[in-house]
């Protein structure tokens, strides 16, 4: 196993404080039927630092307490982010393009997210708001936006800073 470094555990813990920071300023809509969290753009930093695996884990799972989710949402919710984590990571290690890897690690979050969540969300809630297609659909739209969108310059600019000034 790996040993982790102050460094590294650092890092965790930033990447956890920016998860829930940025999925309590998008508050209104970070939670519910149709939810757009900005925090899901950091998901795609499994490709480049296996840390961030259990901080995106910690900070989902403390974003969902804050946000009012019931136990159950705040657990499965965040195991799907952890799974989602742990995929993006093994694209990392196999794709060596970075747009491939950015293209296909992003694939993880954005799909278990649209095609889980409203089933977990119909098991903790009782019911749906919207049809489960209609939210898996909400749900892949939003979840693009912000992986893809918002995570590929966050990428960028953490690469940027980790060649510089030894992140």
């Amino acid at each position: 196993m790996a040993k982790l470094s102050t460094k590294k555990l650092a890092r965790s813990g930033v990447i956890a404080s920016l998860y829930v920071v940025l999925s309590l300023v998008t508050f209104p809509v970070a939670s519910g039927s149709i939810q757009f969290r900005l925090s899901e753009g950091l998901t795609l930093l499994p490709l480049f630092m296996v840390e961030s695996i259990p901080a995106l884990f910690i900070g989902c799972m403390l974003s969902n307490l804050l946000t009012g989710c019931v136990f159950f949402d705040v657990i499965l919710g965040s195991v799907i982010t952890l799974t989602a984590g742990i995929f993006t990571y093994l694209v990392g290690k196999v794709i060596k393009t970075t747009w491939l890897k950015i293209t296909v690690g992003g694939i993880f979050p954005i799909v278990l997210n649209a095609f889980l969540l409203p089933i977990i969300w119909y098991f903790c809630y009782g019911q749906l708001e919207f049809l489960y297609i209609v939210q898996v659909a909400f749900l892949l739209i939003s979840q693009s936006v912000s992986v893809y969108a918002v995570g590929t310059p966050i990428l960028f600019l953490i690469k940027k800073l980790k060649n510089k000034a030894r992140f």
